[in-house]
């Protein structure tokens, strides 16, 4: 071995430095290894983030430079170009630069005590009698081994080191593609409100989004089941009844392809020696794809029973299932209604979403959704007004679409 720490933490995103900071604070020498140059990069994700989550993982307020806009609330768009708003009397999210934030949690993991390489890819994992035993670590020019009590696997959606031990990937049914981009010369914006496109002709199985930067600039995107997402986002920002007015001659400045996990949490983030975080572990909202608020809060679960074990010399499977059933209990409830709210949108046809945007808006349904605050854990929030007559009335709507649509 050329090398011994008790934590590998794979991958310098924000839920493995989220992992890497707790870690360290806990006493623990960690060692995160990130395969690109700069950390943050290359950037795939907008960084549209709830101010509430921030400041449940005592975040907020991020360093200026950091945020690039805060938003009160959203606009919907049906197919037709039909919308639905719902504003909130102050800023409930926030865009930031995706480079500077996972730098600032890397930063933070830094003060921590947690050592960060840099083009260092996590090749594969070291198993040895049934357990991770630590990492074979290529560099530019050459591999090591590094040994480790544990190792926290923070890769991403590639999901190949859940490959090597054998655990159950991501549910490739519910992968849809994306495309993340920047644009300026866009008109029109609406500066405090993020625009939400959804139908199956510019975004089957998901949505497109517009999230305004400042006067002229915006960060634009898609994701689909189905289709190319260049082609798809090419027919937004031209054909859209609404987007194309906003973006019919935006310059697109840079451009991102990834890959979003909507099928919620995989079975099995654990083994011997192995925890799973993030995007590996499909800690998304299937609702709108959003993951770094409930990874970095599952990072922070995986560090705190990461350390348990550390401390009680028992990295085995049955001690870190704990870790499961700690992130189910926190994100199950609101997980399963996610799931059935992503289903239910993707079984409507785009005549159903414009009657579902245009009831929403006769029955005045934007002033029960201000109770729902919070935009992480949407299943409790749907909860706080389910039993408004607004709701009531808009849920047989919902049934009456149901039945005439499936007779």
């Amino acid at each position: 071995m050329n090398g011994v720490a008790d934590v590998i933490v794979v991958g310098g995103g924000p839920c493995g430095s989220t992992a890497a900071a707790s870690l360290a604070k806990h006493g623990a020498k960690v060692t995160v290894f990130e395969e690109h140059a700069r950390i943050g990069t290359p950037s795939h994700c907008p960084g549209h983030l709830s101010i509430k989550g921030l400041k449940q993982l005592g975040l907020f307020p991020l360093p200026a430079k950091i945020v690039e806009n805060t938003f009160c609330g959203a606009t919907f768009y049906s197919p037709k170009g039909n919308a639905f708003s719902i504003r909130f009397s102050e800023p409930i999210t926030c865009i930031v630069d995706r480079v500077l934030f996972d730098e600032h949690i890397a930063e933070i993991a830094k003060a921590a005590g947690a050592t960060y390489e840099l083009e260092s890819r996590v090749d594969s994992l070291l198993i040895r009698d049934g357990f991770v035993r630590g990492a074979a670590i290529k560099r530019k020019d050459r591999t090591d081994k590094l040994s480790a009590e544990i190792v926290v696997d923070g890769e991403g959606i590639s999901s190949r080191l859940l490959k090597q031990i054998g655990l159950q990937t991501l549910d490739q049914h519910a992968l849809a593609n994306g495309v993340e981009a920047e644009v300026e010369n866009v008109k029109n914006l609406q500066s405090d409100m993020v625009e939400v496109f959804l139908g199956r002709e510019y975004a089957p199985g998901f949505y497109a989004w517009l999230i305004p930067k400042n006067d002229e600039q915006a960060k634009i995107g898609l994701a689909a089941k189905m289709g190319n997402p260049r082609e798809l986002l090419q027919k937004l920002m031209l054909k859209h009844p609404v987007a194309s007015e906003k973006l019919r001659k935006a310059r697109i400045l840079r451009a991102a392809f990834h890959p979003i996990a909507l099928g919620g949490l995989i079975p099995r983030a654990y083994s011997n020696g192995f925890l799973a975080v993030g995007d590996a572990a499909s800690h998304v909202k299937p609702t709108t794809g959003g993951g770094i608020i409930l990874g970095m809060t599952c990072a922070q679960i995986a560090a705190q029973v990461a350390s348990k074990a550390l401390q009680s010399n028992d990295l085995s499977t049955g001690f870190l299932s704990l870790y499961q059933k700690r992130c189910e209990q926190v994100l199950g409830f609101d997980m399963n209604v996610m799931l059935r709210i992503r289903r239910m949108l993707d079984a409507m046809s785009d005549s159903e979403i414009d009657g579902l945007i245009s009831a929403g808006r006769a029955l005045g349904l934007d002033k029960t959704l201000l109770n729902m605050r919070d935009i992480d854990f949407q299943g409790r929030s749907l909860l706080h007004v389910l039993q408004s007559p607004r709701m009531l009335a808009f849920i047989g709507y919902l049934l009456f679409l149901h039945l005439t649509a499936n007779p």
